[in-house]
């Protein structure tokens, strides 16, 4: 079972979920824009006989703290500076990095910059150097403005309708999605555990996930997962990843959209056997 734990990181508070067995080879598992380090239990578990796996919660996500300074921190730079400090208070050298989404970016990110040179694979889950710009609206409309429900199953009803492009889940993986991002409001409601404000990276730092300038600088092994009917990451764009930077590998993932939940033993087997090349 994992454990759960917290580092001070750029003066700020972050919490982490750790799986796996500490000096085996290390993996950080980074979540997506309104998420948590919880989306990665299925992944984690079933990499943690080989892995020394840890998840962290963004700053505004989770248990972690929200900044205050939303302008100046909710963008990827300062995640990855986050990014090495906790590696760096861990004791990790290198380190393999799976990400979906903003997870993937804040890899891209920290493997040009923070921690360059220190990051062997890269998976990349439905994320890339260009995204595409009515999803981008999409995300603006919705995450600044997380709604409240009375009930815990109204919640679920909700995660269930947002995130059906995530593919297949059971019905105790949707309520374990459920209960890993609420939090409960002082009028009893409930509503998703993040920080409202860290919408504000679209606008304050509106070419924050333009990184192909960031993309083009790395040459560690890549796997680039897309769902195939994601609206964030098009084929061309995932295409033209094969092509440049370090010429990733494709996978295109059938029944997901963005993005695929990483939860099924085929998902599984392909990050795994990626991991060990």
């Amino acid at each position: 079972m994992p454990s759960s734990h917290y580092l001070r990181c750029c003066e700020r508070e972050i919490h982490y979920v750790e799986w796996g067995r500490r000096g085996l080879p290390p993996v950080i598992m980074w979540h997506g824009l309104a998420r948590t380090g919880r989306d990665f239990d299925d992944l984690a578990e079933a990499l943690a006989d080989s892995y020394h796996i840890i998840c962290p919660d963004t700053l505004g996500r989770g248990f972690s703290q929200w900044s205050p300074d939303p302008d100046n921190e909710y963008c990827l730079a300062f995640y990855a500076r986050i990014a090495r400090e906790l590696a760096d208070q861990l004791g990790f050298g290198t380190m393999r990095w799976v990400g979906t989404s903003m997870g993937g970016a804040i890899g891209t990110v920290a493997a040009a910059t923070t921690l360059k040179g220190r990051i062997s694979r890269l998976v990349l889950n439905d994320n890339g150097p260009a995204l595409a710009g009515a999803a981008i609206e999409r995300i603006k409309a919705y995450a600044g403005h997380p709604p409240m429900f009375g009930t815990m199953q109204e919640f679920e009803q909700f995660l269930r309708t947002v995130y059906k492009p995530y593919g297949w889940q059971s019905d105790a993986q949707w309520r374990r999605m459920a209960e890993t991002s609420a939090r409960r409001m002082p009028d009893g409601k409930i509503t998703p555990h993040y920080d409202p404000a860290m919408v504000r990276q679209f606008f304050v730092h509106p070419d924050d996930y333009a990184l192909w300038d960031h993309y083009d600088t790395l040459t560690m092994p890549t796997l680039v997962m897309r769902g195939i009917d994601s609206d964030l990451l098009l084929q061309e764009t995932a295409e033209e990843m094969t092509r440049r930077g370090p010429c990733a590998t494709l996978a295109v993932i059938p029944g997901c959209g963005h993005a695929p939940a990483l939860n099924v033993p085929e998902q599984i087997g392909l990050i795994r056997d990626f991991l060990q090349r």
